[in-house]
Order: C-alpha cells, then structure tokens, then sequence
C-alpha cells in the first residue's frame, strides 16, 4: 500500500508541474510589417530599408486587406521616403492609386514571389549636394499563374537630418520590362 502511496503521490507531482502548452499567436505578414515601429527601430542601412520596403510591398499585393488596413500599409511605406518624394503626392493621392494598382495586380491574378536585393558591396555610396546618397538594386519577381518574369528596380536614398536613409526615387530598368516576360510564355 505504501509503494502505490508513493507511486501514486509522484506521479501527482510531476503532472501537477507539467508546463501547459502556451498558444502561439501567428501573426499574418501584414501585421508583423505594421508592428514595426520606426520611430524606435529604422533600418539602419540601405539595404535594409529596401527589405522592409519589399516586405511591405508584399503585403500589399500578396495579402487580402480591409481599406483601412491597406491604408495604413501605406502610411508604413512613406515613412520610408525622402521628403522631396512625399511632396509629388498628398497620402490621399498614394493610397487611392495604391489601391487602385493593388485591384489591377488582383484582378490579373499577379504575385509577387520573391525579391532580392543588391548584396552590400554592391551599394554604391556617394556625397552630392551636401548629402549623402547611396544607389542599390532590386530584383523582383513576379508570377502570373504559372508563368514567371522578373524585373530590376533601381532605387536612390539620401541620408536625411536625422541619420536615416529614405527612399528618395526609382525606376524600374527598361531592359526587365517584367509585362514583357510575362507576356512571352
């Protein structure tokens, strides 16, 4: 009787401290972009505001959004960018045609799969005009069904008062026109 006791008060014991499994929460792309606060954590480099701002691209045209949402997505974007950028277009101009393009890229059923930006050593650094500017690249790619076509993106950033690099134009290389590759499969 005292075996079983023992036996039976052990294992008491050792379920009674048994940790319970914690939920995780899962937290969509969209939400884990917009958690991001940038007035305490700015990417500190070029690149690294580039792949932020590749992530929230993503979100945008990769993700399902409530208008609210997809606006605030927005306002997430333009913290990235240079002030002389702000200043070609009100938030309300940006979100309308944002939305407007996230419709199109939705309605012909395009994603972005992937992107990759220039490694450090190939970010070109330079002093112009009492700023500092840097000029990197992006690759992005695209699929529409199951057809592929990238693209190269040229980015421009300047360094404004306060140390952070904001994105301050860029184009998109006419030699990777993506609607072409698109277009030939």
């Amino acid at each position: 009787i005292m075996i079983v006791l023992i036996g039976g008060y052990y294992l008491y014991l050792s379920n009674r401290n048994a940790p319970e499994e914690e939920e995780t929460e899962t937290f969509t792309l969209t939400q884990e972009a917009l958690t991001r606060d940038l007035e305490r954590s700015y990417p500190p480099s070029p690149k690294e505001v580039l792949k932020y701002y590749n992530d929230l691209t993503m979100c945008f045209y990769n993700e399902e959004h409530e208008a609210e949402e997809l606006a605030e997505l927005a306002r997430q974007a333009r913290r990235l960018y240079d002030d002389e950028l702000l200043a070609n277009q009100t938030e309300e101009q940006y979100i309308q045609m944002l939305a407007e393009d996230v419709a199109s890229y939705q309605e012909e059923e395009t994603v972005i799969s992937s992107y990759s930006v220039s490694n450090s050593v190939d970010v070109e650094y330079y002093d112009r005009d009492g700023y500092e500017w840097a000029k990197l690249y992006c690759i992005v790619t695209l699929r529409k069904g199951t057809q592929l076509g990238s693209t190269q993106e040229d980015f421009l950033l300047r360094k404004d008062a306060d140390g952070h690099w904001k994105i301050y134009g860029w184009i998109v290389s006419p030699k990777d026109a993506v609607e072409d590759t698109l277009n030939e499969g």
